[in-house]
């Protein structure tokens, strides 16, 4: 009887070895080459799972998208309460978190010369700026946020804090501690509820 192959497992992992290749040496590590050899699988063989290098890097960055979403469970929240677990989600305060960083990190270095990349990318941010602006706007409607700072504003802000967290926790990681990174958060949240 022929064996019966389980395609997305191997897709996962194909991701799981590109994960670790990331996070372990850069993208730089991550040739389809290395992919291949760690996951078992000849040169070739890669493409009947994923067209290109490209497509594997999408896969590994939608799984770093995937593990943030895990943080938070925003199906019975709102206002202010939604938005500190959305800002905390994705700010890199654990290994975890940080490994994702690094991911995301290399798909941002990507996605500069790639407009398939770029369109994904900006896909993202324009979902996660309009939960963003949601959240603050029901914040509002609660009572909870009373800052008179306009929301585009507080959206720009949380975007800038977020990114800026990622990258420093991995290249100046002695000057983007975890306390650090929550404490301007807290700053930030302490703002939204004075007028």
């Amino acid at each position: 009887m022929p064996k019966i192959i389980d395609h997305d497992e191997r897709r996962s992992h194909i991701v799981d070895v590109t994960w670790d290749l990331i996070t372990q040496g850069g993208i730089e590590a991550a040739t389809m080459r290395e992919i291949a050899a760690a996951a078992g699988f000849a040169n070739g063989a890669l493409k009947l799972y994923f067209p290109s290098k490209e497509d594997i890097i999408q896969a590994t960055y939608e799984r770093a998208l995937g593990m943030m979403r895990e943080y938070v469970e925003l199906d019975e929240l709102r206002g202010l309460t939604a938005l500190r677990e959305l800002c905390v989600s994705s700010m890199p305060i654990d290994e975890d978190r940080i490994a994702a960083g690094r991911v995301l990190l290399t798909f941002w270095q990507l996605s500069l010369t790639n407009p398939k990349l770029q369109d994904k990318y900006l896909e993202h941010i324009r979902s996660w700026r309009g939960l963003l602006h949601r959240y603050l706007t029901e914040g509002r409607e609660d009572g909870d946020i009373v800052t008179e700072t306009p929301d585009e504003q507080l959206v720009d802000e949380v975007v800038l804090i977020n990114a800026g967290a990622n990258v420093m926790s991995l290249v100046a990681g002695e000057f983007s501690t975890i306390a650090l990174q929550r404490q301007h958060l807290e700053s930030f949240f302490a703002r939204l509820t004075r007028p």
